[in-house]
């Protein structure tokens, strides 16, 4: 059955986005149709609209949410209708060579870095106005209802309120596993975080679990500070507040440079400081943020030369499908807190508005 319903659709670039009757096809052979429940708005969906994140349009963004499962296709055997699930933006297959291999996550099922904003199949389950829209990542959810493909979807506990976990889609995990999983921060050491977003403030709470006796935070809004601190940052840091490089600072700072820095705003400025800042022989340096198309990174080879560590984390290193229902659990547990995370909560007719509070940095 055919669900005509409400999304959010992007026709063009550096537009905001229209609240149209969308129609959703019933999920072909191992696909999931989902319901969504909440969904997060994350500065990668904002790329997408300024250009930076090359996509095809028109478009239904979204990869951060919660859902329940409303209908599956022939033979899905993971879910069930009336689950409560995750959609998967780095979906888990299982058989390709990063599944197979445990220091890999990026599952090369994923549309990131392909933009063919299609099902794996080559095709599209939205209509509206008669034309086809593009997928998202696999994941489209500012939409009320969406298919993904069964490798895409995990089940979660029951009992998890949806509205808080759906950041365990992409803002969370992405930032505490960068910190626990790809840089393996260790009891002791002295991380750096440029970028105080709800991402960059998991990377705070990732570190701070990891046992770092020092969190610096860094960040050009200072705004951000009494939460960074909240959530576990040491010191906090304006770059506006120096006449000299930011790496500098943190080097004087630091006495040589941090073990561990983390960039999560997606600028190769702050991607060479946040490298340039760690420690010249063994220090540890992860690009979190989504680096803009067609910029390139120039930077002395003599950094990586002495023993630094350069490293990229998409998911924050977590195995999808695995993961998202263990880091539930963790929540239910009260492992970790995500509401702080959440600054406003918003009927999501009032979408557009979301994303000026995003742009504005509140």
């Amino acid at each position: 059955q055919v669900i005509k319903c409400k999304a959010a659709v992007l026709w063009e670039v550096n537009k905001p986005f229209s609240i149209e009757e969308v129609e959703v096809a019933p999920p072909k052979e191992h696909e999931v149709r989902i319901k969504i429940v909440a969904t997060g708005i994350c500065r990668s969906d904002d790329h997408v609209i300024t250009g930076a994140l090359v996509e095809p349009f028109p478009i239904i963004l979204g990869h951060e949410a919660a859902g329940v499962v409303e209908s599956v296709g022939q033979g899905v055997t993971s879910v069930k209708p009336g689950d409560k699930v995750v959609p998967l933006f780095v979906p888990q297959c299982g058989e390709c060579k990063s599944c197979l291999n445990t220091k890999g996550n990026l599952c090369m099922k994923t549309d990131l870095g392909t933009t063919s904003g299609l099902m794996p199949d080559g095709t599209s389950r939205f209509t509206c106005k008669g034309k086809a829209i593009h997928h998202f990542l696999g994941t489209s959810t500012f939409t009320e209802y969406t298919v993904v493909h069964e490798s895409a979807v995990a089940k979660i506990d029951s009992a998890a309120p949806l509205e808080k976990v759906c950041l365990i889609g992409c803002g969370f995990s992405t930032g505490y596993g960068a910190a626990l999983q790809t840089a393996k921060v260790e009891p002791g050491s002295t991380c750096a975080v440029f970028g105080l977003g709800g991402v960059g403030l998991s990377v705070i709470m990732g570190c701070k679990a990891a046992g770092a006796a020092r969190i610096i935070a860094v960040d050009i809004n200072s705004n951000k500070f009494a939460k960074a601190k909240e959530l576990g940052a040491t010191d906090c840091i304006n770059p506006k507040d120096f006449d000299k490089p930011i790496h500098e600072v943190l080097t004087e700072m630091t006495g040589g440079g941090v073990d561990y820095s983390f960039e999560v705003i997606g600028r190769t400025d702050t991607m060479t400081a946040a490298f340039a800042c760690c420690h010249y022989n063994y220090g540890v340096s992860v690009i979190v943020g989504v680096p803009p198309a067609a910029q390139n990174i120039t930077f002395d080879p003599m950094l990586l030369f002495t023993g630094r560590n350069w490293k990229g984390s998409v998911f924050g290193g977590w195995k999808s499908k695995d993961a998202v229902p263990k880091l539930v659990d963790d929540y239910m547990k009260k492992k970790f807190v995500l509401d702080p995370l959440i600054t406003h909560t918003l009927p999501w007719t009032k979408i557009n508005e979301g994303f000026d509070l995003l742009r504005t940095g509140k």
